[in-house]
């Protein structure tokens, strides 16, 4: 065994680097949150072949004095902290004291600096950690770093980088980050003597993520906050409209530090289910402010993760804050033209007029077919729902809207358990007060009158609103209404079942039939009552009654495929979600039934009624909104 020594200091250099510095995006992020620890305005960031050549940050903070450059760049030298209390409360983003020892250990390291109170600055150069001393220059009041060259005396390390675009795109995103957290700075970026941002400080979050992300979505923010004693949440989350496929566009800020934390981006997913598809993520920029005590930050070299003190509490809190801000919101989809009309025009102004022409011929059309037979007192929204309605070989649909109960109602914005995010969830406890929002001898509110709508293709419905037009599909609409149905049922213990009167055998894989034992439970919530029969063979003894047009072994076969979804065993709640979402698709109306008059009223009857009608539990939209503006933008009326 070889003995023990004490590592020299350049070697401990190297290895602290390899944990703070992975790439120059790396040193970036570090230099940056120095300089905003330093008190400054302005940071100017310029990248030379996407960081590998050379990254310079300059700042206007507040400097630091000649005699101290040297110690700048030792080893856990910093001016952040002072004993071993003050990690239990950092109000900095910087604090370890190896960021600038790290850097300048590989790479060619030139610090130049100048306090406010001093008539010169100082610069100090460093190349693979030997320092050749402090010397006078003249420079703007504030702190730059160049890097030179970085890793090049650890060619291990330089040949896992990239390519220059892939490093500048992870340069870019660590600038995007503390740009984010910090819109007060103005921030500039340049990669090779190109101006990539130029963002100016700013009050208005907002104003800043147009700049990265562009106005479209900057316009489809919606604004939430919530104080909860120490602890203030603010920020923004995008539209149900806008999402992507990966969760890089959630950005938590804690303390104006960017972080990320699986329990907080867990929390936003659930305030989101059933508004976005599966495999989408939201996209939020939140900014959470607690007092520094309430957080450990000191549990990662990059101080990107954190821990808090009560992690349960600000699940809770971001949870229910997103839920009741999203029950006061009208989250409907809107029409969003591709380009402008006018634009539209001048490339192909022969189609645009052709679809113009073909739109008034054939709702000319659909009028002169009835003129003979309706009098001239009936309105044209009465012309339009016989002619599309009133087929006197229409199938029925699979469910009979009319018989639904109007005396349900969704509960309101004020729901005490929108702040618990179990409790809110199929499968658990509901509070007394919702249940009691349903009984059946509740006061019943007027149900607004269903204004005229036309059936198109058997598949949406097309009515007017005070201000446009609203496109509805069919489908998604009732699926969410009885999705929303069901779970109150389920909830109160209420839910239909139909028994067999002879119980009927399904046999199943011994996975399958493992499965639908082991949740025997939730079926049972759901109305289908099993038991084993002997090897894989389970017995059906009663089913859901609202899908009386279904086989009960196709409905626990389709029910066993979503127990064994995704290869693992999914939470609780999650399974009963799931169950609801497919219970509700199939007895929902499809795309192709043929509605008659009295079904297409109730079904608008009963949008008033849901809480989320926006859309359907799977987070497809249920309507689309044409407002007259855009109608008569389209019509070239404006």
């Amino acid at each position: 065994m070889n003995d023990i020594l004490q590592l020299p200091p350049s070697v401990i250099n190297k290895i602290a680097a390899g944990e703070v510095i992975e790439r120059p995006a790396s040193a970036v992020k570090e230099l940056m949150e120095n300089a905003i620890d330093a008190g400054a305005r302005r940071i100017d960031v310029a990248v030379e072949q996407g960081g590998l050549e050379l990254v310079r940050v300059s700042d206007d903070g507040c400097g630091i004095p000649a005699e101290q450059l040297t110690l700048a760049v030792a080893s856990h030298a910093t001016s952040k902290i002072r004993n071993a209390d003050d990690l239990f409360c950092v109000g900095t983003l910087g604090f370890r004291g190896e960021a600038l020892a790290s850097i300048a250990e590989i790479s060619r390291f030139t610090l130049r600096s100048r306090p406010r109170d001093a008539a010169s600055g100082a610069q100090l150069e460093v190349a693979g950690g030997q320092s050749s001393g402090v010397a006078p220059c003249g420079c703007a009041v504030g702190t730059t770093v160049e890097i030179r060259q970085l890793f090049y005396n650890t060619p291990v390390r330089r040949k896992f980088l990239r390519t220059t675009q892939t490093e500048m795109g992870h340069l870019g995103e660590a600038f995007t980050r503390v740009a984010l957290a910090n819109p007060h700075v103005h921030c500039t970026l340049k990669h090779n003597d190109r101006s990539i941002y130029d963002l100016p400080a700013s009050a208005d979050l907002r104003e800043r993520i147009a700049a990265f992300f562009g106005h479209d979505l900057a316009a489809d923010l919606i604004a939430v906050s919530s104080v909860e004693g120490d602890v203030r949440l603010s920020g923004f989350v995008a539209s149900p409209s806008h999402s992507r496929a990966n969760a890089r566009l959630q950005y938590l800020f804690l303390n104006n530090r960017a972080i990320r934390d699986r329990s907080l981006q867990h929390a936003l997913g659930e305030a989101f289910r059933g508004l976005l598809l599966t495999g989408r993520f939201p996209i939020a920029f939140l900014r959470i402010d607690m007092p520094a005590e309430m957080v450990d930050v000191n549990v990662h070299p990059t101080k990107l993760e954190v821990r808090f003190q009560d992690s349960g509490r600000l699940y809770s809190q971001l949870l229910g804050t997103l839920r009741t801000k999203f029950l006061s919101t009208d989250l409907t989809a809107r029409l969003q033209p591709a380009a402008d009309t006018e634009a539209a025009d001048a490339v192909d102004p022969v189609r645009a007029d052709q679809m113009r022409r073909e739109l008034v011929d054939w709702a000319k059309g659909r009028l002169a077919a009835f003129d003979g037979d309706n009098g001239p007192a009936e309105s044209q929204a009465t012309l339009f729902r016989q002619s599309s309605l009133n087929t006197p070989d229409a199938p029925r649909a699979p469910l009979e809207l009319a018989t639904l109960d109007r005396r349900w109602q969704a509960v309101g914005a004020s729901r005490e358990d929108d702040d618990e995010p179990r409790r809110a969830e199929p499968g658990n406890a509901e509070p007394k007060h919702t249940e009691l929002s349903h009984r059946i001898d509740s006061p019943v509110a007027a149900t607004p009158r269903a204004p005229a709508a036309l059936q198109l293709h058997n598949r949406y419905l097309i009515t007017e609103c005070d201000d446009g037009m609203v496109v509805i599909d069919q489908h998604a609409l009732h699926e969410r209404i009885l999705y929303e149905h069901l779970r109150e049922k389920v909830l109160s213990g209420a839910l239909e079942s139909q028994a067999l009167l002879v119980p009927e055998p399904v046999d199943l894989a011994p996975a399958e039939a493992a499965a639908a034992l082991e949740a025997r439970d939730l079926l049972t919530q759901l109305g289908l009552t099993v038991e084993a029969f002997g090897g894989d063979t389970l017995l059906i003894s009663s089913y859901p009654a609202m899908l009386a047009n279904f086989r009960p072994s196709e409905i626990l076969r389709d029910l066993v495929d979503q127990l064994l979804a995704g290869g693992k065993r999914p939470d609780r709640r999650d399974i009963l979600d799931s169950l609801l979402h497919m219970i509700s698709c199939k007895a929902a109306i499809k795309a192709g039934d043929r509605l008659s008059g009295e079904e297409i009223a109730a079904l608008l009857e009963q949008r008033h009624l849901a809480r989320d009608t926006h859309h359907c539990p799977h987070g497809r939209p249920t309507a689309l909104y044409f407002s007259r503006d855009e109608l008569d933008k389209q019509f070239k009326r404006t």
